[in-house]
């Protein structure tokens, strides 16, 4: 239980939709912090679940280290912290499907496929 009455620096998941938003638009890297973890990640959609917002995306770097196989991992707002946008570009992973079922009628923004993909 939380007794502080001192503002948390964390910003709410509402305050770190329009860095997502434009992460995603324009195909940009973030740096989170999710379950104590450093992480690069390339946001692919967002999207809620039962009245939570998500992420999903390709974790780019953990730690500092590459990942051992590339793959979409689903991130609650919830959970991350240390939000900070990256100039660094990415480009959309073949593994992204956007007509899994999980996303249909809950998506609030997705990446475009790159020009002649």
């Amino acid at each position: 239980m939380k007794l502080s009455t001192e503002a948390d620096p964390t910003p709410a998941p509402a305050a770190m939709l329009p860095m997502l938003f434009e992460a995603i638009v324009r195909h940009k890297c973030v740096s989170i912090t999710y379950n104590r973890t450093r992480m690069i990640l390339a946001p692919h959609i967002l999207f809620t679940r039962h009245d939570a917002v998500y992420v999903d995306g390709v974790v780019i770097s953990k730690e500092g280290f590459l990942p051992r196989e590339e793959k979409v991992g689903t991130f609650k707002l919830d959970g991350l912290k240390d939000l900070t946008l990256l100039e660094r570009d990415f480009t959309p992973s073949a593994l992204f499907d956007p007509s899994l079922e999980k996303y249909q009628g809950v998506t609030l923004i997705q990446i475009e496929a790159a020009a002649g993909a």
